[in-house]
């Protein structure tokens, strides 16, 4: 019978241990500065239109 009492004490202990754990590591989290979301790679907007009096150029 100890041991039983033992083995369910030291389960009770490890699960409360663990979600100690758990809630824990998301205070952590939840407390980190939030990042900004900047792309690492920008390419240039296309034109909207090409000029009057010149054609687009042609893909080749």
């Amino acid at each position: 019978m100890p041991r039983l009492l033992a083995a369910f004490l030291t389960c009770v202990a490890a699960a409360a241990l663990a979600a100690g754990a758990a809630f824990g590591i998301a205070a952590a989290l939840d407390t980190a500065p939030e990042q900004r979301n900047v792309p690492l790679v920008t390419f240039p907007d296309p034109p909207a239109h090409a000029p009057s009096g010149t054609s687009a150029p042609a893909a080749g």
